[in-house]
This record gives C-alpha cells, structure tokens and sequence, in this order.
C-alpha cells in the first residue's frame, strides 16, 4: 500500500455522513458508496446529504460519489462499512471484486442477522479478509455532534497497531480525539450490546422511572456488558473505559439516540411495528437483542446472567407487556 491509501465509505446514513465529514478534514478525496440514487444525485448538485446531517457541506472536488459497491471497493485500499447491519448482507451480495487485498473497517454497531456474525468474524468467514486486515470504530460519539464539530471522541481498534494508528490519524482532528484498542473483539461486541441497553433506558423511561432509576439500570447494564463479553472473548480489559462505558452513557442517555428513542416509543404504548415505521432511522438495538439473546442462550450452562437483555428480547420478541415485565426486572437490579 502507497503512503497516502485511498479511502472509501459505504453508507448513506448519519453516522456514515459524519465519518465522511472526519476524513475530509485529513485525505484529499474520499469514496463514497450510497445505494440511495436521489440522495447520490442530491449531493453531486448541492453538496449536502439531503437525508442526514444535512448541514454538514462538502467539498465535491473531495468525493468519488458512487452507487456502484464494486466501482468503491475497486479504487479505495481502506473500506470503512457503515451500512446499518440489517442491511450490511444483501449489499455485500453484490459484489464481484474481491476483499481479500482490503484494509476493512467496521462502523457498524450490530449483528449480521443472516449470519449470527459480528461485522468483523462476518467479513473473515465469509470474504476471507484477513484478521489483521479488520478492524473497528467505536464511540462515544453521536454523529450529530460530529456535524456541529463538539469535541469528541473515538476508539479505533486492530490487531495491527499500524493500521489503528493510520485510521485514527486519517479520523483526527481539532474536535475528533482518537485512542486505539487492540480489543478488537470486545468493542465490537459492546458497541452491540449497548444499544440494547439504550433500548432499556428508552423503555423505562417511556414507561415513566425516573432518573433514579436510570443510573441504577445503566450500573447495571456495564456490570452485564462486562460479564458478556468476558464469556465471548475473555482478555484484559478495562470495562470502565469510554469504548465500552462512554459509549453505553452516551446511547443510553442522549436526545440523538435513535435507540434510547425506539425503546421510549415501545414503553408508551407503541407496538415494535409501529415505533419502527415512525422512526425514519435504523434502531440497531432491536435487532442486536435477538441475536445477543439467542448467542447467549447457546451457551448452555456457561452463559452469562442477563436479566437486562432478558427483560428486553420478551419485550421485543415475545410480546410481553412492558410495565409487568420491568416491574420483575427491577427486583433484579441492585
């Protein structure tokens, strides 16, 4: 690879807009992948995203605007895959050009529902990219705030310390402070895990605890989070850093939270249908709750104790009443 790789982003929603944003603060252009062709020719002519963060303007002259994946991948080194994770499968299906020679980045804070996979073992297993070739950007951080340019933080993860460093360089700037993680594993299953966790929050506060309560289930929520993720990849680790911590707090508690929302939606009333056609954003929460349930129900007799991401699949899936359900989940909690 040259000393000054090309970059390529893939995805058309806020966050995706808000990396795109970061990078052209360092790299001379930027790739850029959107399936959306009216929100593509939208920015060709006015240099926004008409759909998310549309305040944020870019400069043309710095983007490779495509709607072709295999056009993006064949001229970028580095893939960062934002695409939400419902969504990342049938993408990928359409590709014809090989990942193996790729530096991959995953964005994505979810499970691969086809596959059960987390974004990076789903890129390894099944596009043969290297592990060492993998890697993950993880918070806190909203993407609003990235557009407003408040100072914030990211946590860019690799097995090779080279490439988190040369991510973290090319993300940097006046209002982005990056540190790097070789757990690449275990913030990639946290980045997961909380968006449960906001969906929680978002539940109980729909159904009116206060904050009182919120503190103790978000205490709660990293002790959990801890457990889980010690029993799918155990190595040492600092639970309370921001990649796993900071990045709980901020989904769990921010107005920009499309999952704290979703959940808010569910313990006024809303069906799970009817919250999800409201919202005009993916809630990735909904989706990493079953997978997370169900990976962790495999587990036998050595799986982790889960009573917040219990609480909330029966919600979600089996169709159990929000109020009774936090009522027993709350003797749970200390």
């Amino acid at each position: 690879m040259s000393d000054k790789p090309k970059y390529a982003v893939f995805g058309g929603g806020s966050w995706a807009t808000a990396i795109v944003k970061m990078l052209c603060e360092n790299v001379d252009q930027v790739g850029w992948y959107m399936r959306n062709n009216y929100a593509l020719e939208h920015l060709k002519k006015h240099g926004h995203n008409p759909n998310y963060l549309s305040s944020v303007e870019f400069n043309l002259k710095q983007l490779k605007l495509s709607s072709d994946i295999n056009e993006t991948v064949t001229n970028a080194d580095i893939l960062i895959f934002v695409i939400p994770s419902a969504f990342l499968h049938p993408e990928l299906e359409k590709l014809t050009v090989s990942l193996e020679d790729k530096i991959v980045f995953s964005a994505i804070k979810g499970i691969v529902p086809e596959t059960s996979l987390i974004v990076g073992d789903h890129f390894n297993t099944h596009y043969k990219v290297p592990f060492n070739n993998i890697g993950v950007i993880s918070g806190p951080c909203h993407a609003e705030e990235v557009a407003l340019e408040r100072l914030s933080y990211l946590t860019i993860a690799s097995a090779d310390d080279e490439k988190a460093k040369r991510i973290a360089d090319a993300l940097s700037s006046d209002y982005i402070y990056c540190t790097t993680s070789d757990d690449v594993l275990g913030i990639e299953y946290a980045a997961m895990l909380k968006n449960i966790y906001a969906v929680a929050a978002g539940i109980a506060h729909g159904l009116g605890y206060g904050d009182n309560f919120q503190s103790v289930l978000m205490s709660n929520a990293i002790r959990e989070m801890k457990k889980y993720v010690k029993k799918v990849h155990k190595m040492k680790r600092d639970i309370n850093d921001s990649a796993y911590l900071g990045d709980l707090l901020v989904t769990g508690y921010s107005i920009f939270s499309r999952n704290r929302l979703f959940g808010t939606m569910v313990g006024k009333g809303y069906t799970v249908k009817s919250a999800q056609l409201e919202m005009s954003m993916i809630a990735e929460g909904y989706y990493a709750t079953k997978s997370a349930y169900k990976l962790n129900q495999q587990k036998g007799k050595k799986k982790a104790k889960t009573p917040i991401i219990n609480a909330v699949y029966g919600i979600l899936y089996e169709n159990k009443d929000p109020k009774k359900t936090f009522k027993k989940l709350t003797e749970k909690l200390n």
